[in-house]
């Protein structure tokens, strides 16, 4: 079994490496470490979860180490590159973390909309090493110059397919013109599509490739499964399903920030206690609703796609998709928040009519058939075959024009008769989940 000590890492980062809790080092770290630490280029295939962070800041930091100089001001020697403020202030703290015994001390900032300017420009001005940033803040600072980046010796594009779903591409390309083509680029994504393909064969020169998965692969130790509901009943059938005792760690995804807004105070009224995190929140109101959710204060978070992209919290034991994603990579991203360092988890969609074809992408893309329990009224069951054209038009990107039809019986599904009723009684979709197994409890923490 390779060890940490097998790759190469200066003894400073072994020991930071060890006081996290670190053991063996994942296969996306066995992988890209060392050829990151010959300062390679680097192609990196991975889902959330899989210690893709420590993957690529362990060997920066090596670089960093071998040649310790002082910063000029404004600049930065590296430059990380993030969709949303979470995951940005994610990446911070495990720089911060496997570099705590470098001395002087690292310097790493982080620079996000949603907060005032002035701590960032005071933050700049003394010069960075590591900087985490999301672009659109960070075009800001490099038009006023109090940011240069054209002596940047590293850049790290963190969740590539997430920056493309939110029309990062040209600002990415604006920041890549400003840096030197002299330079070590790393681009991480958990998905592939066209034109991620098509910003590495620019960005990248003879990279090494690292993949961990299949494209758009779900994690195998989250359990998924399916409700068939009502619209109406969406809300009630969610308050049922957490009072089952396993959900003690959930995240709620809905797809819009008024709806993740409603969502929570219905769960707070029904007594379960749940926070909304989205983009109306402020930097301080998200910073506060995330925190409470680490430390066990709240039971539920309730997010949209673009906020939880950087929530990295081990023990979600359920991911409860309330509205199924427009676009279908977006359900490998969401699941991936449950499962993580080594434990079982358990993915709950609910899905009404209207929302059939987006599940019919998702299994598609994923090439799996997900099991279901109907929880549809017989009237809400007649509707969707009295109307199969009210659902064959997908809302994604991909699948459109394609037949509605009815959804297969088999492959492993409860049968379901005429009328619309489970006869074969399911196990409870909430039962059994996110409950390691014996050998699980005694695992190492994740590596983020």
């Amino acid at each position: 079994m390779t060890k940490f000590s097998d790759l190469g890492l200066p003894e400073m980062l072994l020991r930071a490496v060890e006081r996290e809790g670190y053991e063996t080092p994942s296969p996306i770290q066995v992988q890209a470490i060392p050829p990151l630490l010959q300062h390679r280029d680097l192609l990196g295939i991975a889902q959330t979860g899989t210690g893709k962070t420590a993957a690529f800041a362990l060997p920066i930091l090596a670089r960093i180490l071998a040649d310790r100089r002082r910063p000029l001001p404004g600049s930065t020697r590296v430059l990380v590159l993030a969709p949303t403020r979470e995951l940005a202030a994610q990446i911070a703290e495990s720089f911060r973390a496997y570099g705590q015994f470098l001395r002087p001390a690292l310097q790493v900032g982080v620079i996000v909309g949603g907060v005032a300017h002035r701590p960032q420009l005071d933050m700049l001005a003394r010069g960075l090493e590591v900087l985490v940033a999301t672009p659109g803040r960070l075009l800001e600072h490099l038009g006023t110059r109090h940011c240069v980046i054209d002596k940047t010796e590293v850049l790290v594009l963190d969740e590539a397919d997430h920056m493309l779903d939110l029309g990062f591409i040209i600002p990415i390309r604006r920041i890549v013109a400003k840096l030197p083509k002299a330079r070590q680029t790393l681009l991480f994504s958990a998905t592939m599509p066209r034109e991620i393909a098509g910003l590495a064969g620019d960005l990248l020169r003879d990279p090494a490739h690292v993949s961990v998965a299949p494209v758009a692969t779900t994690v195998d130790r989250v359990e998924q499964h399916v409700v068939l509901v009502d619209g109406a009943a969406k809300r009630d059938i969610l308050v049922e399903l957490m009072r089952d005792a396993s959900v003690s760690r959930a995240i709620v995804f809905t797809r819009t920030k008024r709806g993740a807004d409603k969502v929570a105070q219905h769960l707070e009224t029904a007594g379960v206690g749940a926070q909304a995190i989205h983009g109306n929140k402020s930097q301080n109101q998200r910073i506060r609703a995330l925190d409470g959710f680490k430390r066990g204060d709240t039971r539920v978070l309730v997010a949209t796609d673009i906020a939880a992209r950087g929530i990295d919290v081990d023990g979600v034991t359920h991911v409860f998709n309330y509205e199924l994603p427009d676009v279908p990579e977006s359900y490998v991203h969401r699941i991936g928040r449950t499962a993580r360092a080594g434990a079982s988890g358990r993915a709950i969609s609910l899905c009404e009519n209207e929302e059939r074809p987006l599940l019919r992408q998702i299994e598609k893309l994923t090439r799996q058939t997900l099991p279901f329990t109907d929880r549809r009224t017989a009237a809400g069951s007649r509707q969707a075959e009295a109307h199969p054209e009210s659902t064959s038009r997908p809302r994604g990107r991909s699948g459109a024009g394609k037949p509605s039809g009815q959804r297969p019986t088999g492959g492993g599904r409860p049968h379901l008769a005429s009328d619309g009723r489970n006869h074969q009684a399911p196990k409870s979709p909430g039962a059994h989940a996110g409950r390691p197994s014996q050998g699980h409890r005694a695992r190492a923490p994740e590596m983020r």
